[in-house]
């Protein structure tokens, strides 16, 4: 619903209130007089009408991985940077199977690399089926270790579609594990 600013602000003397509230002031009243010019409407924040219409959960479980090294060709020679297929079954709220490839490379210091991948994960999240895309981003700087996974915008189908979030992975005791944060529509 759009209401008339006029309607909330209907003289500029009203605005005689913050006048002498410095610069914080200056921009409040520069805001009344533009959105209070005739024919000037306020409208709802999206991003506030997206909330509403979404719900926030976290589904955690864990997976299991195969990584099946490629031949090399003349964009992976298979040393300095490598390409591999993954294969990945997900257990616990989210019950999927993944498909997709990856491409590695090692840095000159033992302990350094970086990797990149795209998968395509199918199958049911917190009962709603469908499907969507995880993009990756690791790097590994003498050590110390950094990873971004994130679902690819507007990847999702099916009962998934519109979905959005970040998965966090972790392996112990050679057991992978996931926590997913991610927003779905109602």
């Amino acid at each position: 619903m759009a209401l008339e600013c006029a309607d909330m602000f209907p003289s500029p003397s009203a605005t005689s209130i913050v006048r002498g509230a410095g610069f914080t002031g200056a921009l409040v009243i520069l805001t009344v007089i533009v959105n209070s010019s005739p024919g000037a409407q306020m409208r709802p924040d999206p991003n506030a009408q997206k909330a509403e219409r979404t719900v926030a959960a976290r589904a955690t479980g864990t997976f299991e991985v195969k990584l099946t090294p490629q031949p090399a060709d003349q964009y992976a020679d298979g040393t300095a940077v490598a390409r591999l297929t993954i294969d990945k079954t997900f257990t616990g709220a989210l019950q999927a199977t993944s498909n997709g490839q990856m491409l590695s490379a090692m840095g000159g210091v033992k302990g350094s690399a970086g990797y990149v991948a795209i998968e395509r994960v199918s199958g049911t999240l917190a009962g709603r089926r469908g499907s969507f895309v995880l993009q990756h981003s690791g790097t590994m700087d003498r050590g110390a270790a950094s990873l971004s996974v994130s679902v690819v915008p507007d990847s999702g189908s099916d009962e998934l579609a519109g979905l959005a979030g970040t998965m966090q992975i972790k392996i112990e005791g050679g057991l992978h594990s996931y926590e997913f944060s991610y927003t779905v529509p109602r």
